[in-house]
């Protein structure tokens, strides 16, 4: 990765969130689902075979739309490979349950055979569905007994992963009887829920709820087949932004919608913070920044963990002190996102302390770069460390290409077309 400055106009891809909730849902709507802009990427996938392993149609139409013929689950004829994506491991392990009787196995790649489920596991158990790790650990794989969801009440951690949640609260539509879902501690990622309610919303679902407490679920919902348009993604889109700041320059991302919840909409807040001038026009965001943001600031990330990679980047190029705090959740993400941001800065002469939710940045105004970064297998920390690199004196080495296919499949040629300068090898 060259020396750039990132400039220039792009679209926003489409909400990987949103696309993983759309076709969950329509996979259990009786009917045809359209849904259009869908992003189609590596952990979308996953979730598109998944679903069509469950007994969905998939019929693609043009104008970049999918027809998804729903409503008649099935038992899948082979395993459910999730690959790398959390929130298609733990939304189909609690659809599953809702198969005809049998037996529905999940699991993933490496990285997601690590990630936690022991939490929605007890919690299905709870709804009267058995369901357990293979291995005995809480993690993937996951044997699920179908048949339904009987329903019932179950109370659940909130501190880990609000996908947990999402997923009890699509299954649980098509329970038995009355669900209520009550969460012990603090939600985290609460944006993430309220985007699962909105879109279960407008497939005709209710869901009641006090606060981010305790969520209400009445039995017997049978939803309807909906036209749903995927919005822009703030999540991938945040690097973009941040890269005005990091090249002190002006970048616009268009298809950003703001009536949607996104959790990664706070991305706008952040750049404030570092006194990026932000303009929004429909649906276009533009940032333009002119010089380093000087003063301390504290930032609490708890309801927008994925943020963590690209504010430590911009913390990384501000010559004061960053704190980060309330993302002790981002350990469990595609890397322990906290020690391996922090061990990559520190190769570049940047001060990191950690802490167990957090950590501490001391930044500076230039960096030397010239040096090599890992991305630890993590789409999120490859997009980060390839951006801070184009604002480096000397550029660096970004390993783990392959990872941004995940969620920002084009992201290599939205950075040409806002003139960044790099070569493969």
């Amino acid at each position: 990765m060259a020396p750039s400055i990132v400039t220039g106009k792009v679209n926003a891809p489409p909400s990987k969130s949103y696309t993983h909730r759309a076709f969950a849902i329509s996979l259990i709507i009786d009917g045809e689902s359209v849904i259009t802009n869908p992003l189609v990427s590596g952990d979308t996938k996953a979730t598109m075979r998944i679903c069509k392993q469950l007994g969905a149609e998939l019929v693609e139409e043009k104008e970049n739309s999918i027809i998804v013929k729903g409503g008649r689950l099935c038992l899948p004829d082979d395993i459910l490979d999730a690959e790398n994506s959390g929130t298609t491991l733990r939304l189909f392990t609690a659809i599953s349950s809702l198969a005809p009787p049998g037996y529905v196995i999940l699991t993933g790649d490496d990285s997601l055979r690590r990630r936690p489920m022991q939490p929605l596991l007890d919690a299905l158990k709870m709804l009267g569905v058995e369901c357990w790790s293979s291995r005995g650990n809480g993690c993937a794989p996951i044997i699920v007994r179908s048949g339904g969801m009987k329903g019932g009440e179950a109370t659940i951690r909130g501190d880990i992963s609000s996908q947990f949640i999402s997923a009890l609260l699509i299954a649980s539509t098509r329970a038995e009887k009355y669900t209520e879902i009550r969460i012990v501690g603090q939600l985290v990622s609460r944006n993430y829920v309220d985007a699962t309610i909105e879109v279960l919303k407008r497939y005709g679902f209710e869901i009641k709820r006090e606060g981010y407490s305790v969520f209400m679920i009445d039995p017997g919902q049978s939803g309807r087949p909906t036209s749903f348009k995927v919005p822009g993604d703030f999540s991938s889109s945040s690097f973009i932004l941040a890269g005005a700041y990091l090249t002190r320059s002006k970048v616009e991302v268009r298809n950003l919608d703001l009536s949607l919840p996104q959790a990664d909409s706070a991305i706008l807040d952040v750049l404030r913070e570092f006194d990026v001038k932000i303009r929004i026009v429909e649906d276009t965001v533009s940032a333009e920044s002119s010089g380093p943001s000087p003063r301390d600031k504290e930032f609490i990330l708890r309801d927008s963990p994925d943020l963590l990679p690209v504010l430590a980047v911009m913390a990384a190029k501000t010559p004061s002190q960053t704190i980060i705090k309330g993302v002790k959740h981002a350990r469990f993400k595609e890397s322990d996102r906290i020690s391996c941001v922090a061990d990559e800065l520190v190769k570049l002469g940047v001060q990191v302390e950690v802490f167990e939710d957090g950590m501490k940045i001391v930044g500076r105004e230039e960096l030397e770069g010239g040096v090599e970064l890992d991305a630890h297998k993590d789409h999120r920390l490859f997009m980060a460390f390839t951006i801070l690199s184009a604002s480096t004196k000397k550029g660096c080495i970004v390993n783990g290409l392959r990872w941004a296919e995940i969620s920002y499949p084009g992201f290599l040629k939205d950075l040409e077309r806002l003139n960044v300068s790099f070569k493969e090898i």
